[in-house]
């Protein structure tokens, strides 16, 4: 049996992984499975989201959470391992996860501070502007996106001051698992209208870098879901469940 990835592109981590895959023509077979729908049990958004793998998804990860691998008899989850796993079997190119030490734990720093500052912000940008209004009925008020923007905006000029720097890319000259796992995260504000690149030029320069570096027609197909995601609003939602699911929403943002 060959290498099989359960993937939603909705998920910033599952997009790492499909552009990783895709751009260093590792051979997989593709399972979808949208864990958005199946975690909020609703029907009206398996629909717009098309079908999923959610029986297959359970096999592979107990918890039915994606990003997903199985490999014959083995099975990974999580993001960050599953990359790894990939980049040294497959020996990819060593430019993504470097044999020399230090710029090897520059991503390693990288990866490690990313999930507290980057993800613990940009993500909340989508539950606001799109998802919490679609299952209340309800927009949130404008405070909260503020809140979170502010929070996303200091850890970007964080990113850009000790990452980034002058730098093409996060460790140098070239491309590493830390620029795709930064730039996955930070088109989540994109989709829902939140242009964090706009006013930052260094920052949308290393965006067109990353893009050119893994091939622009593969990045648009990664997010091409998630760039069309305020299309949800246009979805009936049952008002029984929206009922149920408002206060559980809620609580997600605190």
């Amino acid at each position: 049996m060959g290498l099989e990835l359960y993937l939603d592109l909705l998920s910033q981590p599952c997009r790492s992984i499909y552009i990783f895959a895709r751009s260093n023509n590792i051979p997989f077979e593709y399972f979808i499975y949208h864990a958005l729908a199946d975690r909020l049990l609703t029907s009206d958004l398996s629909v717009f989201l098309g079908p999923s793998n959610s029986e297959g998804a359970g096999k592979v990860s107990l918890l039915k959470k994606v990003p997903a691998l199985k490999d014959g008899d083995f099975t990974l989850a999580e993001c960050t391992a599953i990359l790894l796993y990939l980049s040294r079997k497959y020996n990819t190119p060593d430019h993504w996860y470097p044999s020399d030490i230090q710029k090897r734990a520059q991503v390693d720093e990288y990866l490690s501070w990313h999930h507290a500052n980057i993800r613990a912000n940009a993500p909340k940008t989508m539950w606001i502007k799109v998802l919490i209004p679609l299952f209340t009925g309800q927009p949130l008020p404008s405070e909260k996106l503020q809140e979170v923007m502010e929070g996303l905006s200091t850890s970007l000029k964080q990113f850009e001051e000790r990452f980034l720097q002058d730098k093409a890319f996060i460790i140098g000259s070239e491309i590493s698992l830390a620029d795709l796992v930064a730039i996955v995260e930070l088109m989540q504000p994109v989709g829902v209208g939140c242009d964090i690149f706009e006013d930052r030029p260094r920052l949308r320069e290393w965006r067109r870098r990353v893009e050119d570096a893994v091939g622009k027609e593969l990045f648009f197909q990664a997010h091409e879901m998630i760039l069309n995601i305020k299309e949800l609003s246009n979805i009936q939602i049952d008002p029984q469940l929206k009922e149920q699911l408002a206060p559980v929403l809620m609580k997600m943002l605190k």
